[in-house]
């Protein structure tokens, strides 16, 4: 079991259209993945196309006021992947478990309990800001993705959040595997090649060879409860997720994480 937590405390840089589409993709290749939504917003949940997918007392809001057990909160998506669904309610959370510092591992613990002999690998899609929940999902995780818009506010927030993440690192005594996906890439902008360019100089292969380019079917997959796969399977950006999808595999990314 891999844990992929899919994170950047910038809003609107493509991080639920990443975990969406890479679900799809991995269920495409038979590869069975399983999504957490930790975000209130419920964006993801409402993409993959359930209905009534962000009802409270019915996904991750009842795991962790009411201890329910993530197997028994999982839903099947038209797609073939399976989805613990957000609601309104998590955002209580910080305010329930915020002076508790065990709150942070009541996601490791309980993967570990319920999920972690499917084998399946988990993405958690995460709300843009550094709280409960995505402590979390940090603490869960095998490995961390970050999309970044190929624009310079997105260049300056990588940086913070690289920074936050080693900060975390020595605090928790541990290290986040991560990777860069570059996000809303425009062709027929010098600044996004500049953009991606200066991701590279400062971290090296840690950014993925494949760019997301801006697509309209990327932005309108959801309306319609559907991947892009399902929405516009000819499309560049289903492409551009394919290609992804793929570069993570061979890269080892969707491989559980061996312990040394």
């Amino acid at each position: 079991m891999a844990v992929i937590t899919v994170f950047n405390q910038k809003g609107g840089v493509g991080k639920t259209t990443t975990c969406l589409n890479l679900a799809a993709a991995l269920a495409m290749g038979q590869r069975h993945p399983i999504a957490l939504d930790l975000d209130p917003q419920g964006h993801l949940s409402s993409a993959c196309g359930l209905k009534d997918a962000t009802l409270s007392d019915a996904g991750m809001d009842a795991f962790f006021r009411l201890s329910t057990p993530l197997a028994k909160l999982l839903r099947d998506t038209p797609a073939g992947w399976q989805i613990v669904s957000s609601s309104l309610g998590l955002s209580k959370i910080d305010a329930l478990y915020g002076s508790d510092p065990k709150a942070a591992t009541l996601l490791k613990k309980g993967l570990s309990a319920d999920l972690a002999l499917t084998g399946a690998p988990i993405l958690i899609d995460c709300c843009p800001m550094l709280g409960v929940l995505t402590l979390n999902a940090l603490l869960a995780s095998d490995r961390v993705l970050i999309p970044v818009s190929a624009d310079f506010l997105s260049l300056q927030g990588v940086h913070l959040l690289d920074s936050a993440l080693n900060v975390l690192e020595v605090k928790l005594k541990r290290t986040f595997e991560r990777r860069i996906v570059v996000t809303r890439f425009d062709s027929r902008r010098k600044l996004s090649y500049e953009i991606f360019d200066k991701l590279r100089d400062r971290y090296g292969s840690v950014v993925c060879n494949t760019r997301i380019s801006e697509n309209v079917a990327l932005a309108t997959s959801p309306m319609y409860g559907k991947d892009v796969f399902a929405h516009a399977p000819h499309s560049p950006g289903a492409a551009d997720y394919k290609a992804l999808t793929g570069e993570l595999i061979n890269s080892g990314f969707f491989e559980e994480r061996v312990a040394v």
